[in-house]
């Protein structure tokens, strides 16, 4: 097919539900793991994962998703996008019943990595369909609608996680992936028609293996960092090395094909370069922080995970009402007047763990919550916007190939280097604490402060976990001191590449249809940055 038809208003209703729920599927399934960290840390209730084990339990689906998606978009060229995006709700429902059921840590990142393939074959898909099925204003209405399943997932995905994880087991929070995944399923079948683009993408397999490979030695490196508590062991160091070296020829490679899936030419620009490093810190700091904050309300607070969900609602309230208000304030004043400012705002309220405690009052962390998720908010989405918008109609796709792998990236590398430094600062607090304990006490209380409440309680030792309390306390206000200065340095680099004075610039063009996928790409690209 290379027009699309013209399709009944009902039809086109009922496609934007099928997709508005595979979209609200994703979101639900980003938003819930965060919340079930802290459980499937405990050894009873949960696998009894190490940091190291949910750091890559959260970052092998990130890092699937980053290396893939535009390899999905291509083969959505080639074969359909129905068929794409079907293959992908089949592996994603089978990988999701793959996690509930894991027996132990290893399955369970084996599983979240095949969901994050399953999402990466998803989302270019269920984007590029969207552009097919609507045209003119009735496109842009639809984009509106469908931007809100971003805010309804990030702020019912907690209190959904919480809900199940009080009332069941915890593999409940992905075995609800199946039924939705299967209506969908239903949906694409019945009402979608296979969309494909007549011009033909390349695969770029190479560039896929590079980039797949330098992020997982880089991942894998820093989080056995964590691990073992020393950088300068072989098996720290080695992994570091050899996943910068695929990275730079993962670049070297892209430089030389003539259809990059991701173009490194575009970052030689000073506002899209720029732009594109200060989202990659902040992303980086949002994983870190995200992490650190699971542990802290659940685990040193001992919220149920239920409360939990709800205390940050303020979080996803805060960053879908900051990109409309700093796209506002854009129009009025310049982006880096805005920005730069909610930037640095950004990284105090990430310095304010810092001050955080036991005995922190919750109107307290409701009120850093919010103000986090507003400024945040207003960095994300106009910063996207405004990169992919300054790009020609012809490089839009490229241009959003290159910010989603940054701030993919970035959250990849956020997950390894916060948790790494919260393993080691904790382990260094704990070790005065266990003198004269028994060596398996020893060993297991050095592991993380989930496993060492549940010795303490094993062994009946309270003041153990106090302890423990105080020494992941500490993590946190080092980790939190990291993570702030990361964010600073991001808002420094806005402040030096963005222009004083915005521009005033007409409407961007609607796109030709022969390019509605890459079109798609960077629609997915705003989209996400209102979330």
């Amino acid at each position: 097919m290379t027009a699309p038809a013209m399709l009944p208003k009902l039809r086109q209703q009922l496609i934007l539900s099928v997709l508005m729920l595979c979209s609200l599927l994703i979101w639900l399934d980003n938003t819930v793991l965060s919340t079930t960290l802290e459980t499937l840390a405990d050894p009873v209730r949960g696998l009894g994962a190490d940091p190291g084990e949910l750091q890559w339990a959260t970052g092998s689906y990130t890092l699937a998703f980053a290396t893939l998606m535009f390899t999905a978009g291509a083969l959505g060229d080639r074969f359909g996008h129905r068929t794409v995006f079907s293959g992908g709700l089949v592996i994603f429902a089978g990988s999701s019943l793959w996690a509930a059921y894991a027996g132990d840590a290893g399955q369970l990142i084996a599983a979240r990595a095949a969901m994050g393939v399953g999402s990466a074959l998803i989302t270019p898909a269920m984007l590029a369909i969207l552009m097919w099925t609507f045209t003119g204003p009735a496109r842009a209405a639809a984009i509106g609608i469908f931007s809100t399943s971003a805010g309804v997932g990030m702020a019912a995905g907690p209190v959904l996680a919480g809900f199940l994880l009080d009332h069941f087991r915890w593999g409940s929070v992905f075995l609800i992936n199946v039924p939705v995944a299967a209506l969908a399923l239903v949906g694409l079948a019945v009402l979608v028609p296979n969309f494909r683009s007549p011009t033909l993408r390349p695969l770029d397999p190479a560039g896929m293996l590079l980039s797949i490979g330098g992020l997982v030695g880089l991942a894998y490196g820093l989080i056995r960092a964590g691990q073992v508590a020393a950088w300068s062991r072989t098996d720290v160091w080695a992994p570091i090395v050899a996943g910068l070296v695929l990275l730079a020829l993962f670049v070297l490679a892209e430089l030389r094909v003539k259809v990059p899936s991701f173009d490194p030419r575009l970052l030689a620009q000073r506002t899209f370069g720029g732009g594109n490093a200060a989202l990659g810190l902040l992303l980086f700091a949002v994983a870190a922080i995200t992490f650190y904050n699971a542990f802290y309300l659940q685990g040193a607070l001992g919220f149920s995970p239920m409360k939990a969900g709800l205390v940050n609602i303020p979080t996803a309230a805060g960053a879908l009402a900051g990109a409309p208000l700093a796209t506002r304030l854009v129009r009025r004043l310049s982006l880096r007047v805005v920005t730069v400012p909610a930037l640095t705002v950004a990284a105090l309220t990430m310095g304010g763990y810092g001050v955080l405690g036991l005995q922190t009052p919750l109107a307290w962390i409701e009120i850093l919550l919010l103000v986090q998720g507003l400024s945040i908010g207003m960095v994300i989405g106009p910063v996207t916007a405004a990169l992919i918008s300054n790009l020609p109609l012809a490089q839009a796709g490229a241009g959003s190939a290159v910010t989603n792998t940054v701030r993919q990236t970035g959250s990849v590398i956020g997950i390894a280097v916060g948790g790494t430094i919260m393993s080691i600062v904790y382990r260094r607090a704990i070790e005065p604490s266990l003198e004269g304990a028994p060596g398996p006490v020893q060993e297991q209380a050095r592991v993380s402060a989930e496993q060492a409440r549940h010795v303490a309680t094993a062994i009946h030792q309270p003041a153990l976990v106090r302890a423990a309390d105080d020494a992941f306390i500490h993590a946190m206000h080092v980790g939190a001191g990291w993570i702030a200065a990361i964010t600073l340095l991001g808002a420094a680099v806005l402040l030096i590449t963005l222009p004083a004075t915005g521009k005033k610039k007409g409407p961007i063009p609607e796109p030709d249809y022969e390019g509605a996928d890459r079109a798609a790409q960077a629609t997915q690209t705003v989209l996400e940055a209102k979330s």
